[in-house]
């Protein structure tokens, strides 16, 4: 049935990108039982140091240049200092090289894991100020749902893919971020070939920290804890069935519904995938409201026979209706 699928699909997280002046807690077996979620919530996460998402070339002395590019630095590159200053934000950086007055710039930049120095020259541009020719971010965020909540109500897990950069494609290589609170206040419906959204706003309340950003979702600590009791069992792909099952989201205002669909394939049990079954939306309330899967809705647990089997990660570009999931076992810490 894969074969028949066309390959064009979207990870659900609505990133909206902004300019902010932006330890694994180990455990010993993955937990049984969680708390399940639905909630929609404010992603916050801000960058180690200011990262880089594409190269501008500009004219200098009657060529175009890119100091930037030429020296070395790459797309993904984190840069932690420009000589002995820590930089923190996309203003930062600009200010300094600005002021370079064209010496050399010794940046010490995090690339797969690993500090290294590249040394980069400024040029004037045609405003005649210093300039290397980056793009860099130093933040994003964005609005998703949690997937569950621990049995101790301290730790959370949501998404069930990693927030990527907009521009390069990556996994946002993130130094710290918060959860907030989110009000669903409307939504663009998806038709095929145009993904909807869910529209919203963050309330002004941080609930909890942003611990990993990782391939198949963040997990992080509660401040407050929830006020949820109900445990479900968490699943393992032998409890995924072809059949009738439920998804719990939200799409108006802060209260989870539950929505009919149907699992119509098991795929998988790769751990990295995301991509484990694939679902269809079959609840008339929930196609009629928003089309089918909008972008939001990423995390979203799925229910069967009773127990939490995994959450929504992605749409079909061309059936808005259809997506996949991704175990529960997979997601649970």
């Amino acid at each position: 049935m894969l074969k028949n699928v066309k390959n064009k699909i979207l990870p659900l997280l609505l990133v909206i990108i902004i300019s902010l002046s932006f330890t694994i807690i180990p455990v010993s077996a993955k937990s049984d039982k969680v708390i399940i979620g639905g909630e929609a919530f404010g992603i916050k996460l801000y960058c180690k140091g200011v990262m880089i998402t594409h190269f501008q070339s500009f004219e200098s002395k009657g060529k175009k240049i890119c100091p930037a590019k030429t020296s070395g630095l790459k797309t993904n590159d984190i840069i932690l200092k420009a000589d002995n200053k820590i930089i923190k934000s996309n203003e930062q950086l600009e200010e300094y090289v600005k002021k370079s007055k064209g010496k050399i710039i010794n940046f010490t930049i995090l690339r797969n894991k690993k500090k290294i120095i590249i040394k980069t020259k400024p040029q004037l541009n045609p405003e005649n100020e210093y300039y290397i020719g980056v793009w860099v971010r130093d933040s994003c965020a964005g609005i998703g749902t949690i997937s569950y909540y621990s049995k101790d109500k301290k730790e959370y897990g949501a998404l069930g893919h990693g927030i990527c950069d907009v521009d390069t494609g990556r996994l946002f290589q993130s130094g710290k971020g918060e959860i907030l609170q989110a009000k669903i206040s409307g939504i663009t419906k998806s038709k095929n070939n145009k993904i909807g959204t869910l529209n919203g706003y963050f309330i002004n309340s941080t609930i909890g920290n942003i611990r990993e950003n990782t391939i198949n979702g963040i997990h992080g600590s509660l401040y407050k804890g929830t006020n949820k009791k109900f445990l479900y069992k968490t699943g393992k792909i032998s409890d995924v069935k072809i059949g009738d099952a439920e998804l719990i989201s939200t799409i108006k205002r802060t209260t989870p519904e539950q929505y009919k669909i149907k699992i119509i394939n098991i795929c998988n049990n790769n751990k990295n995938s995301g991509k484990n079954f694939i679902i269809k939306v079959t609840d008339s309330k929930l196609l009629r409201k928003t089309g089918g899967i909008v972008q939001g809705m990423s995390g979203s647990p799925i229910i069967q026979n009773n127990k939490f089997i995994g959450v929504l990660t992605h749409v079909f570009l061309e059936d808005c209706q259809k997506g996949y999931g991704m175990l529960a076992e997979n997601i649970v810490k």
